[in-house]
């Protein structure tokens, strides 16, 4: 009986040993460990808006943008690390004009239209992250960010950024 009981404890301590070890640590959801693959400490130099951009910037350029999170009501794509940023030139609609959504800059939208750029957080491979921009980053809408990557131009002249940095100049707005 006590060989038999002996041999439990043994077993039972290997298992919380095993379970405890440090081998695998945990890893954070959020915008934890995954974020900091993209999230900068130290802001990259060079930075100019968004709307210098969309006038100089050419296709494949590496370029570093900065820019209010907003352009319309719903500026984040739904399960990706996508989302539009607006020239900090621009002036979003304040909350005491009574606009419950003042980072879709509805008082605005002409000036937006030519001062918008589309972010895309992308890895190693060039894909977008396939998670949230407001949990991997830690933003929210009118965040000031700065984010680096490489330029896409369309036809129409519309402007995307395939970012590789990003910035978190003022992620608390």
């Amino acid at each position: 009986m006590h060989v038999k009981l002996f041999s439990l404890a043994l077993l039972v301590g290997s298992v919380l040993a095993t379970g405890c070890s440090n081998s695998n640590p945990p890893v954070a959801s959020g915008a934890g460990s995954a974020s900091n693959l993209y999230v900068v400490s130290s802001e990259p130099s060079g930075a100019i808006p968004v709307g210098t951009a969309r006038e100089t910037v050419t296709d494949k350029q590496e370029v570093t943008l900065i820019g209010h999170i907003g352009g319309s009501e719903k500026p984040f794509v739904d399960g990706m690390a996508a989302f539009t940023i607006v020239d900090p030139k621009v002036a979003y609609c304040a909350a005491a004009e009574g606009c419950p959504t003042p980072w879709d800059y509805c008082c605005e939208q002409n000036e937006v239209k030519q001062n918008i750029a589309t972010i895309k957080v992308v890895d190693s491979k060039g894909t977008t992250v396939a998670q949230s921009a407001k949990e991997l980053l830690g933003v929210k809408e009118l965040s000031l960010v700065v984010v680096q990557g490489n330029a896409q131009r369309d036809e129409a002249g519309n402007l995307t950024l395939l970012a590789t940095k990003v910035f978190l100049k003022d992620p608390a707005k």
